[in-house]
């Protein structure tokens, strides 16, 4: 039996193809976004991690990036018409989201924050993203990720 999250309700309400799928999520093993790509039998630049930023202190923003790239926070805070981003607390970013740590989703966030995608992404027939735990991930295609959540494309890589 597949585990529910607010992301798996989320999506089963949505008109699109997707798979669920679990892996081991062992934080003290290394990089857990290359971890899951092994586990997967992906490639990196298709298994993507969803990270919350802050910019200018106040606007909070969803960012999805390929696991084998840095994130470029001064691109991403000019996404947003900002002139700096940071990363979130973790504390927050549950309260923001209603998601730990390790197993945020873009999909059925408790405030829907504004989202934007890796345009390196957009290459990838199906992409892989956090479904609302650690270890637990859905297979989806970018264009509806892009169509569900109204998300920005761009270069967010440094």
């Amino acid at each position: 039996m597949t585990k529910e999250t607010a992301a798996t309700v989320f999506l089963a309400g949505q008109d699109v193809p997707y798979s669920l799928h679990e892996y081991t999520y062992a934080p003290e093993g290394g990089p857990i976004g290359m971890q899951a790509a092994e586990a997967l039998g992906s490639r990196p630049d298709s298994v993507l991690k969803t990270l919350v930023v802050e910019i200018d202190r106040k606007q909070p923003a969803c960012v999805i990036a390929p696991v084998d790239q840095k994130l470029n926070l001064k691109k991403v805070a000019a996404l947003f018409g900002g002139r700096n981003a940071r990363m979130m607390s973790p504390e927050k970013a549950h309260e923001l989201t209603g998601y730990q740590g390790g197993g945020t989703s873009p999909f059925g966030q408790k405030t829907d924050i504004p989202l934007v995608i890796s345009q390196d992404a957009m290459t990838q027939d199906h992409i892989y993203i956090n479904a609302g735990d650690q270890g637990f991930v859905v297979r989806i295609a970018p264009a509806d990720v892009v169509r569900l959540r109204n998300a920005k494309v761009a270069e967010v890589g440094a």
